[in-house]
């Protein structure tokens, strides 16, 4: 039977990897970029009363945790305690933890409030490791009010070809296993943007926004080179964010949308 992944063996190296360092900071930064054009209040200072936010599935909150030093009053729930254990340090840490709903469940057992909806959703980077991403998306539209926003990430199947063939792994695209070796962070269950938007058109959505996130950055193989004149990768990563054909070959891809 196929079971979604827990990341209590690996919270600290998926801290490091996934949002450490230069990648971490291009990945904050287009979901920084498309929030702040599309749904400003997540992103503003000051608003006229805190927003609800879920972030479903959002490991130790390193985005969410921006929206709570905001003001914004987070849920965040995750099937990995000893990542709902870091969350709950790092809120404290920055004098938020008052802001923090932390609930140690999977994201379909989160139930919505009709008096206290969610105004935001975040799903980042979940969908590549849940057998059942369709049940997981509309679960969340169900929890959203008319006006709401869902904010999903995951990972994008095209860039996992893509880096194998610029690696000359031949073997993985001709049989179809794109499995990672044991421990690694590489999703069991990539995705396709054309997959995802499928999903998503089952929903009364409108679709905002569609980024590519690491558009170039994760394939420059040479690791010195990646590491040359960040402030540049950054910008030049958001520059190219949202222009085909770069976007659908991003490592992951964020698409922004409100339920109608």
């Amino acid at each position: 039977m196929e079971t979604d992944r827990n990341f209590d063996d690996l919270a600290p190296k998926f801290r490091r990897k996934v949002y450490g360092g230069l990648k971490g900071e291009i990945r904050l930064a287009v979901l920084e970029k498309d929030l702040g054009e599309f749904f400003p209040r997540a992103t503003a200072q000051a608003c006229d009363r805190p927003l609800r936010v879920l972030d479903a599935g959002g490991g130790y909150g390193p985005f969410s945790l921006g929206l709570a030093n905001r003001g914004h009053l987070i849920t965040l729930c995750d099937i990995s305690s000893q990542m709902l254990d870091i969350a709950g340090e790092r809120f404290e840490k920055e004098g938020v933890g008052h802001q923090l709903d932390a609930r140690h469940a999977p994201i379909l057992e989160i139930a919505s409030d009709p008096e206290q909806p969610f105004d935001l959703i975040l799903c980042h980077a979940v969908l590549g490791w849940v057998a059942a991403p369709e049940a997981i998306i509309a679960h969340l539209v169900d929890l959203l009010p008319a006006g709401g926003i869902l904010s999903l990430t995951f990972y994008n199947l095209h860039g996992m070809i893509y880096k194998n063939l610029l690696r000359t792994n031949y073997k993985k695209i001709i049989t179809r296993n794109y499995t990672g070796y044991p421990g690694s962070l590489t999703p069991t269950w990539p995705r396709t943007p054309e997959t995802v938007m499928d999903l998503l058109s089952a929903h009364p959505l409108d679709i905002l926004c569609h980024s590519g996130i690491r558009v170039f950055h994760d394939y420059i193989l040479n690791l010195e080179d990646q590491k040359r004149t960040p402030e540049t990768v950054l910008a030049l990563e958001l520059e190219f964010s949202r222009q085909m054909p770069y976007r659908d070959l991003g490592r992951y891809q964020h698409i922004l949308a409100r339920k109608t």
